[in-house]
Parts: structure tokens; sequence; C-alpha cells
């Protein structure tokens, strides 16, 4: 399958999607991927080659399922909503790294180092972004906090109207002493 020229890429994706849904016999898939190469003019893909493909794709949804429950336990420490996704999605792509590695019997201690350090990185750029997202989400409250205290002065309203606005609306009370949100 992966010899096959790049017109029939898209009958490759659409036969790995029907394998991993699991709905279908592996036969049934193989024959309409096979007739759908054959619409193309490609030669169809041998019964073997085709449970090659299946098997690797099935250990590999077995090392994603095992990678999210070992994972698992690490996902309450970061606030879901203060995580950029594409931190995320990097961190996920290294930890199926570092699993792959794992099986790789010509695998080195370099190498699993070298992964290890870039999960490292990723999950302190996680913290660092959420870190910043905090602080821009505060500051936007605080600017926020700002204009609907002049709007109040503005309008005539009174301080404790406003400090109720700002309450209601931005979650926001009047710090002690200071005079500011």
């Amino acid at each position: 399958m992966d010899l096959l020229p790049d017109e029939a890429q898209d009958d490759v994706l659409w036969a790995v999607a029907q394998l991993n849904q699991r709905r279908r016999t592996q036969g049934d898939i193989l024959a309409e991927f096979n007739e759908r190469l054959a619409g193309k003019g490609v030669d169809p893909i041998s019964p073997s080659a085709f449970q090659r493909r299946a098997a690797r794709l099935a250990a590999m949804q077995k090392r994603l399922s095992e990678a999210r429950h070992v994972f698992a336990g690490l996902a309450d420490q970061f606030a879901p909503g203060a995580i950029d996704e594409s931190n995320i999605a990097l961190g996920e792509m290294i930890k199926m790294l570092i699993l792959e590695l794992l099986d790789e019997p010509t695998a080195s201690p370099k190498q699993a180092m070298e992964l290890a350090n870039a999960l490292r990185s990723i999950v302190q750029t996680q913290k660092v972004s959420a870190e910043r997202r905090q602080a821009l989400e505060a500051e936007a409250a605080r600017q926020a906090a700002k204009a609907v205290e002049a709007v109040g002065q503005a309008r005539g309203l009174t301080a404790a109207t406003v400090e109720e606005i700002k309450a209601r609306i931005l979650g926001v009370t009047k710090s002690a002493g200071d005079g500011t949100a």
C-alpha cells in the first residue's frame, strides 16, 4: 500500500479510516478498496499486503489506547482551557514517538533522552502558555472594569451601582483600599 501512486492516496486514507472504524470486515474493505483502485487504473492490493497494513494499524491503535491511559494521570495537572491546542498536539505526538521508540529493538538511550527532553520542553511551554493566558485575562478584566467605571461616571451612576455592574457582568469587585478593580 505504501507503493501506490499519488492518485490512489485518497483511497488509502479511505481504507485506513474504514479499518479504524472497525464496523466492516477486512475482506469487505479490501474488496471495495480494490474496486476503487481499479477505477483509477491501479493494480489491486493483495490480501496479505492489506492484512499487514491492518495489523500495523491495529497495533498502533492499541499503543494509542495504552498511551491515553498512561498519560491520563497527567491530564489533571493542566487546566484544559489554559493550554494552547498546538502545544497539546505537539505533546501528544512526542508521547507517541516515545512509545514507538520503546517498541523499537534498535532504539538507543540517546534517542529516548532526546524525546524525553522534547516532551519536557512542551510541558514547560504549556505552563508558560497557561500563565500568559491568565495574565491576559486578568488585564482584560481590569480594563473592562475601568471602562465600566468611566461609563458609570459619565452616566451619573452611584459607586455602588458601578460595583454591582462589575460584579454581575465581569465578576470583578473593588479591591480594598486602592480604588481599582
